[in-house]
């Protein structure tokens, strides 16, 4: 008699969350958008999974995952809340990968191994107002002075920090150097001169908080440099690739959820004397959002695949990204025709997915840069 073949990794991985989800996170969903405050007992109740740490050894209290567990992760969580699935993408990823990389041993019992149980709140402070997505040309500067760097400049649309405890903070050691002199630097909350701005108030991702930070004559030890003097961007581009393979994890998460609801919407919803779903039509509507998802699934987790092979995958990575994203502003936006008015009420979840939609469009880069990028990438320049 041959063995029952195990569960991979993957699929139990998927099955937890999914659960997870259904139970903890979408009974509470529309609650955690009309509060527009970040709900740190969700915060904490996702730590109690182990989520912060599945990108990182158990060294430091991780689950030594990888990056198609980590996209399946948030891809189930988007389902449920693009606002959760959001601060802990930031928590997994972004806001502690610098820290881990290239912390000391110090930071890490301090902060990172803290941040993996969900008792700290990681951020990373990337954009500015006016470079946006030319990293040439941000303006934040840390200055060495003896024993301290100093650091002068600002952010802003930052993930977390109105209630983050530390921050990864992209900084031009060496205005001449340009992009061959930045660097990452680790900043605590409550460090003089560290300055966060009110949160913003934002059509969508309510539930997450986002502010500017400002930073006059911050002084931080040597040791916060994270990273060799002038590497700071070769250190992104090395996570680049998984940044972009998570948005489009998170695309397909909220595409799934638009989906849903509108299946079973025109399942329920009579007119003319019959279920919608009976209309060519609404046929077309959905035939269109299923095949667009499902290549949205096969184009994200090849992506995943690859990085997961020790593969470059800037290009796959991009597309993959570029194409999830416009797909779940497609089919949010299918999601409100389908309803038709309903989904002009706060009643039902298709106007949370889609004003959540637009934020997918601008991190890990916009639409069009991507383009260009794919374009380069595929010789075209």
């Amino acid at each position: 008699m041959s063995a029952i073949p195990k569960p991979k990794p993957e699929e139990l991985l998927r099955k937890t969350f999914a659960r997870f989800t259904d139970e903890e996170i979408i009974p509470v969903a529309r609650e955690m958008d009309e509060e527009e405050k970040f709900p740190r007992w969700m915060f904490e109740k996702i730590a109690k999974t182990g989520a912060y740490g599945i990108r990182y050894p158990r060294s430091v209290g991780g689950a030594s995952g990888n990056t198609t567990q980590f996209c399946i992760m948030v891809e189930e969580l988007a389902r449920g809340s693009m606002s959760v699935a959001a601060f802990t993408a930031m928590q997994c990823l972004m806001g502690t990968n610098f820290l881990f990389q290239y912390g000391t041993a110090e930071q890490h019992e301090r902060l990172l191994k803290p941040a993996i149980r969900g008792e700290k709140v990681a951020s990373f402070a990337l954009t500015e107002a006016d470079a946006a997505t030319d990293l040439g040309g941000i303006k934040t500067t840390a200055i060495q002075d003896g024993e301290s760097w100093v650091i002068n400049g600002s952010k802003t649309w930052i993930t977390n920090a109105p209630v983050a405890d530390f921050f990864t903070v992209l900084c031009q050691t060496d205005k001449a150097k340009k992009l061959r002199g930045m660097n990452f630097f680790l900043i605590e909350r409550g460090t003089p001169g560290l300055y966060v701005s009110k949160k913003f108030q934002k059509l969508g991702t309510r539930a997450t908080e986002i502010s500017e930070l400002a930073f006059s004559d911050v002084r931080v030890p040597l040791e916060n440099r994270l990273g060799n003097e002038g590497q700071g961007l070769s250190n992104l581009l090395r996570i680049l690739s998984v940044i972009r393979a998570m948005t489009a994890a998170l695309s397909l998460g909220l595409a799934r959820a638009a989906f849903d609801h509108s299946k079973r919407y025109t399942l329920e919803r009579a007119q003319f004397g019959k279920k919608i779903a009976s209309y060519q039509l609404i046929q077309q509507k959905i035939a269109n959002m299923a095949t667009e998802i499902w290549a949205s699934h096969l184009m994200t987790y090849k992506t995943t695949e690859m990085i997961d092979s020790g593969e470059r995958a800037l290009k796959e990575a991009s597309m993959a990204k570029y194409f999830a994203s416009e797909v779940a502003c497609r089919a949010t936006d299918e999601a409100t025709r389908i309803f038709g008015a309903y989904s002009y009420s706060m009643e039902y979840d298709v106007q949370r997915f889609y004003r959540d939609c637009r934020f997918l469009l601008f991190g890990g880069g916009t639409s069009e840069i991507l383009q260009t990028i794919i374009s380069r990438e595929c010789g075209v320049f």
